[in-house]
């Protein structure tokens, strides 16, 4: 639930400090709408966008390899947490009402640019048609190590939350479920990037695969567009795991296990965690936890894989990972403008020419005229 704020001319940046071998720190910001603004549905590339610019601005080669890097990205970043009301087509933020926005570093590099930034933090977020006050950063979870994790003792069970909707690549469709190899595979990518301290892949996921149970689970599907095209089947919910009996002859795949579990809550779940999406907690959070997606968020996701479907039919070629980007390119550009955004902001969250951007549309246009002009009256 969100709450009212208190008066504030200054982010409260000071107190915050970690040390210079800090290779995971997530921060929590309250930030606050000075008057009532409307959001598109997509606006997490909107906090994307502005914090890589804040990046940027202090550290152009940082920005570069994060916007451009083809490694693990080293950070995270939510979608605002608090009471985002619909209105029409568009989400809408309440006037002087604290919102939550998490960054989390998983990089010592990063996380050293992050020590520098709190201390000299902009006054506003600004986020497109809604500017946002920092009224306060501090820690979400703590700072600390990849080593200090691995030093942490196993437990009985692993408890997840997934917050903000989650899911996988697999064959190159979504996976809407926590299956417990890619869950664990997500973690041990980023893991491998970040540590200093890689691990065998194979060996690892086979051993999850054969001795992981899963004992309890609370889990819903969810659609929602995420990043900057197309949509996205995910879950949101809390899962345990467990371990049979005989995986503790593997000992040092058991201690992984747990570590792994502890990583989560920094490194986030699945895939396109850049753009608000597998944001995870430790333990049983319930329903009350989860992100609320808002109704508007699902309508526009839906509508983006109406659109890929109707376009990929009238593709000549359909099996080309070229030919399925650039139809869902199309297809988020047009249900964006459908849902009243501008092509020229589209274009700018894109990062496209506006031109393109415009032709996308008309080329996507003149295809659903061909789709309904060829569907049975009444269909």
């Amino acid at each position: 639930m969100a709450q009212r704020s208190r008066k504030k001319t200054q982010p409260q940046a000071s107190q915050l400090n970690w040390s210079s071998s800090t290779e995971l720190v997530s921060l929590v910001f309250e930030v606050v709408p000075q008057e009532n603004s409307t959001l598109f549905p997509q606006y997490t590339i909107g906090l994307h966008a502005w914090f890589l610019d804040q990046v940027r601005s202090i550290d152009p080669e940082l920005s570069a390899y994060l916007h451009d890097g083809e490694s693990e990205k080293p950070f995270t970043i939510s979608g605002l947490e608090g009471q985002l009301l619909t209105n029409g087509r568009q989400l809408q933020l309440i006037a002087d009402t604290s919102y939550r926005w998490y960054v989390t570093a998983l990089s010592s590099q990063l996380a050293q640019w992050l020590l520098d930034w709190v201390q000299r933090l902009p006054e506003t977020l600004d986020l497109r048609n809604a500017p946002l006050k920092i009224h306060c950063v501090n820690f979400a979870h703590p700072p600390t190590t990849y080593h200090q994790l691995l030093q942490d003792e196993p437990g009985k069970t692993v408890t997840l939350t997934f917050v903000t909707p989650t899911s996988f690549r697999r064959k190159g469709h979504h996976l809407p479920l926590p299956w417990p190899v890619n869950v664990f595979h997500s973690y041990l990518r980023r893991w491998n990037d970040f540590s200093g301290m890689p691990f065998e892949q194979e060996a690892f996921l086979e051993w999850v695969d054969e001795y992981t149970l899963i004992t309890r689970h609370q889990l819903e599907s969810v659609k929602v567009a995420a990043g900057k095209k197309g949509s996205v089947t995910g879950f949101t919910g809390a899962i345990e795991f467990t371990l049979s009996r005989a995986a503790q002859k593997h000992p040092e795949w058991v201690q992984l296990f747990f570590t792994l579990s502890k990583l989560a809550p920094y490194c986030g779940t699945g895939h396109k965690t850049t753009f608000g999406l597998g944001q995870t907690r430790l333990g049983w959070l319930g329903a009350k936890e989860s992100s609320e997606i808002p109704s508007v968020s699902t309508q526009v996701a839906q509508r983006i894989t109406e659109l890929t479907e109707i376009l990929m039919g009238q593709q000549k070629r359909t099996g080309g990972e070229r030919a399925s980007s650039v139809c869902s390119t199309r297809a988020t550009i047009l249900a964006r403008q459908e849902f009243g955004e501008s092509l020229l902001d589209i274009a700018a969250d894109l990062e496209m020419p506006y031109e393109t951007v415009k032709t996308y549309a008309k080329l996507a246009r003149r295809a659903l005229k061909l789709q309904e002009s060829l569907s049975p009256p009444g269909s």
